[in-house]
């Protein structure tokens, strides 16, 4: 009879524990499109049997967390660039993320100084040029877009725009404020048309013939180039090449998707688990196999379809700075007119 108890007991036991282990939930809010984080949550899902819950928005998630406070059942935050990630610490809405597995894998200039974030990957704002209309050897470096030799034949989407905006900001730290002004003054009046559009729409204006140079960050590049739902959109990167610029000097200009965990977090643990495993190599290998993002972690190699652009040296600006200059920037974008 006391064996009979005993298993009943234990088998009691191993229920509870399989499903604690079921129950196990992690609350994400995200800028990111679901269909970028659906390779992940997946994979991760697959092999910790964790279950997500992902609240997609396109703007305002700061200020959602800040109204929901105590309540907010948020647990990690998704997001890209810099600005996005620093505003979300300057409002106290992130915890301290402590890892020692986080700072083996990402490189110290992309990660936050007071430790509130962490960047999961990279991706480069390059230039695009024509195939048929422009010498790449005419253009090296980002102020050589400031050249009169290319009046109206510039497109880019709005100045203001984060992914800009951090553009501008990486000049303001290398070249100061009055010197970044002047090039953001001379590189507007080479504009081909008004700003406008997302970063595919710049592509398709050089498809057709529309402007002959755009700015575009790579990860939309490789989604144009490799779309089979909407094949129309490979014909704008085929009319593209990209170039990788100031490669003689100081580096690509790159920015981040990042992650952090929310100030109220119920689920601080696992919370940190998943955002360590974002930076493994597993999972910096969907970043560039599926996203076509630039893995932050140095033991991935690049391969594959990724490849087919080249690689790059990037700057190794401390990615800080340009959240530290986003606000001078905005104000130059608004005086030249960008």
């Amino acid at each position: 009879m006391h064996i009979i108890k005993l298993f009943v007991v234990n088998l009691f036991l191993v229920f509870l524990f399989i499903q604690e282990s079921a129950s196990v939930e992690l609350n994400i809010y995200s800028y990111r499109k679901p269909v970028l984080l659906e390779p992940f949550t997946k994979a991760y899902e697959k092999e910790f049997g964790v279950k997500f819950n992902i609240l997609h928005s396109k703007k305002g998630l700061a200020q959602r967390l800040k109204s929901e406070g105590k309540n907010s059942p948020a647990d990690v935050i998704l997001t890209v660039d810099i600005s996005r990630l620093s505003e979300l610490a300057n409002m106290k809405l992130l915890q301290n993320l402590n890892s020692s597995i986080i700072e083996k894998n990402v490189p110290e200039n992309l990660r936050d100084i007071n430790k509130k974030w962490t960047a999961l990957s990279t991706r480069a704002r390059v230039i695009g040029i024509s195939k048929d209309r422009v010498n790449e050897n005419e253009i090296k470096r980002i102020e050589d877009l400031a050249n009169p030799k290319f009046k109206g034949k510039i497109c880019t989407r709005m100045g203001s725009h984060p992914y800009n905006r951090a553009l501008l900001s990486s000049l303001v730290s290398h070249l100061g404020e009055k010197k970044a002004e002047k090039w953001a003054k001379s590189f507007v009046s080479n504009f081909a048309r008004k700003p406008k559009g997302n970063d595919r729409a710049q592509a398709k204006a050089i498809y057709s013939g529309e402007c002959d140079i755009i700015l575009i960050n790579t990860y939309y590049f490789g989604l144009m180039k490799f779309n089979e739902k909407q094949v129309e959109q490979k014909k704008w990167a085929e009319a593209t090449k990209i170039i990788f610029f100031n490669q003689d000097d100081r580096g690509q200009h790159i920015n981040i998707s990042g992650a952090g965990i929310a100030r109220f977090s119920k689920n601080k643990t696992e919370a940190i688990k998943f955002i360590e495993w974002l930076t493994q190599i597993k999972a910096q290998k969907i970043y560039s196999e599926i996203n076509y993002e630039y893995p932050v972690n140095s033991k991935v190699k690049l391969e594959g379809k990724i490849m087919q652009w080249g690689n790059f040296i990037s700057d190794n600006l401390p990615i800080n700075e340009l959240a530290k200059n986003a606000k001078a920037s905005q104000m130059i974008i608004d005086r030249v007119g960008w």
